[in-house]
């Protein structure tokens, strides 16, 4: 496998992260007890801090999954294209 082929297959991960944590953080958003009614417990005894805290972090991870992805597959662009004026020298 190609080290550019490598890289976007870990850009897309990274991109499928980003999307899951972003998914996640909107029904968060959205229907705020599911914690509670997903896994019967209630942490926060009713405030909502935890679902915010969940929120902050969730959005946090897909912000920097996102930037990740968008980094990796930039990489992928420069190394494709460095390869390919590397054949064409030769």
């Amino acid at each position: 496998m190609s080290h550019a082929r490598s890289i976007r297959r870990r850009a897309w991960f990274e991109w499928a992260v980003a999307s899951a944590a972003s998914v996640l953080a909107f029904v968060t958003l959205v229907w705020h007890n599911w914690i509670e009614i997903v896994f019967g417990v209630d942490p926060d005894e009713g405030s909502g801090a935890v679902e915010w805290a969940i929120v902050l972090v969730l959005a946090l991870v897909a912000s920097g999954a996102a930037v990740a992805g968008s980094y990796e597959m930039r990489q992928a662009r420069v190394v494709s294209r460095d390869i390919g004026m590397a054949s064409r020298k030769t």
